[in-house]
């Protein structure tokens, strides 16, 4: 079956990417797909995923609609599937980066509500 998507519209799973707010830098919070907030969220918490895969679903999603491959989302997603993959300690100042940047986009007040 196939889905029919618009020119800045296009997804290759059900997390669609809006072409128009690409790498813009500025992320608002009700722009989060729901799925990608939750697993944000997952990656602040006590218990983050621990399937790579779906880190990486996560990961992809910051690198298009946040920063690039500058975005402190993207980056901790993508430590995070590393520390999966070969069990190696993960970065704490990025981790640190990550709560930081999940509070100016809007997802808690302060670092510690995350945790």
């Amino acid at each position: 079956m196939s889905q029919q998507q618009s020119a800045d519209n296009v997804s290759i799973d059900d997390i669609p990417v809006d072409i128009d707010s690409t790498q813009s830098g500025e992320v608002n919070p009700t722009d989060v797909p729901d799925e990608i907030e939750s697993i944000s969220r997952g990656l602040a918490g006590e218990h983050p995923p621990t399937n790579p895969l779906v880190v990486l679903k996560a990961a992809r999603w910051w690198y298009i609609h946040g920063k690039g491959g500058t975005d402190p989302a993207f980056q901790w997603a993508i430590e995070w599937a590393r520390h999966l993959a070969t069990d190696t300690p993960s970065d704490v100042e990025r981790f640190d980066e990550f709560l930081e940047y999940l509070v100016t986009v809007g997802f808690a007040d302060e670092k510690d509500a995350l945790r």
